[in-house]
């Protein structure tokens, strides 16, 4: 079984993801074709390289993994793809697949260069595709591609340590379906950091006094149920292991979320303060 997954900012409007699909199944019927996300909002590097790491590692090793956001071929964006931990991700090199490979070597990078040897009118997702069917039938990387030692690096939105030690900024990268809104701080950086110390997370001039290990755990009472704390605002380390405030049970089209009742948006900062 040969794995492709899709993450793109097409959205499900348009015809854009059923050709993407059927180019797919034209180059390589075999393959089996995953959706992860089409509303990636348009040209947001840091939601898809957000996206793409809290799921790839769902998926079996060899797994190969198309990202179609700013993908257009220019003379910034280079196409690239890239092995690490085990998968393939075909995309553009706008940083995307730098975010997502902070803190693992990637086993190999190429930088794609098959696009003279396909027809004239060949689109970005063409030369995608055909990468991507090549990796999954077993192909090698230098087939496709010149070895590359380095991806651009993005300095935008990047989690500061302050010079004391005392402060871990980040910046909200994403906002979920239930308004929760995500931060770039991973557990492992808070870990890093904390040394035992006590903290609170701050925002927009508010704080929360501690990092739950679930959102259930914001009933800390036995003389309540849980239905009494909802609506209360919490901070808990993600699946993915990033830094989420959320309000609990919230519900976006009714009660509100955390990003619209506590005023976070995408870019927003927030950091986690020590005490020493």
């Amino acid at each position: 079984m040969s794995i492709i997954t899709l993450t793109t900012d097409y959205g499900l409007k348009d015809h854009f993801v059923g050709a993407l699909k059927g180019k797919i199944l034209s180059e390589y019927s075999d393959a089996t074709i995953v959706d992860i996300s089409h509303y990636i909002d348009p040209f947001n590097t840091a939601e898809a390289s957000y996206i793409i790491s809290a799921c790839y590692d769902s998926f079996p090793k060899g797994t190969v993994h198309i990202i179609g956001v700013d993908s257009e071929f220019n003379k910034e964006n280079q196409h690239v793809a890239m092995q690490w931990n085990d998968h393939f991700f075909i995309a553009a090199d706008n940083g995307i697949l730098s975010m997502l490979s902070q803190k693992i070597i990637p086993q190999k990078i190429v930088a794609i260069t098959i696009h003279d040897r396909l027809h004239s009118d060949a689109t970005d997702l063409d030369v995608f595709v055909k990468v991507a069917c090549h990796i999954a039938r077993g192909g090698v990387l230098n087939v496709i591609g010149k070895e590359i030692n380095s991806l651009k690096q993005v300095t935008d939105m990047q989690v500061i340590l302050s010079d004391d030690g005392n402060q871990l900024k980040g910046n909200v990268i994403y906002i979920d379906h239930f308004g929760n809104v995500v931060t770039n701080i991973s557990k492992k950086q808070f870990m890093e950091c904390s040394k035992g110390r006590d903290y609170e997370v701050v925002y927009r001039n508010q704080s929360i006094k501690t990092i739950l290990p679930f959102y259930s755990a914001i009933a800390s009472s036995d003389k309540y149920p849980v239905k009494y704390y909802e609506g209360q605002k919490l901070a808990i380390f993600n699946e993915a292991g990033f830094l989420e405030i959320a309000i609990f049970r919230s519900n976006p089209l009714t009660v509100g979320s955390a990003s619209t009742l506590l005023g976070l948006n995408y870019r927003d900062v927030v950091s986690i303060q020590f005490k020493n």
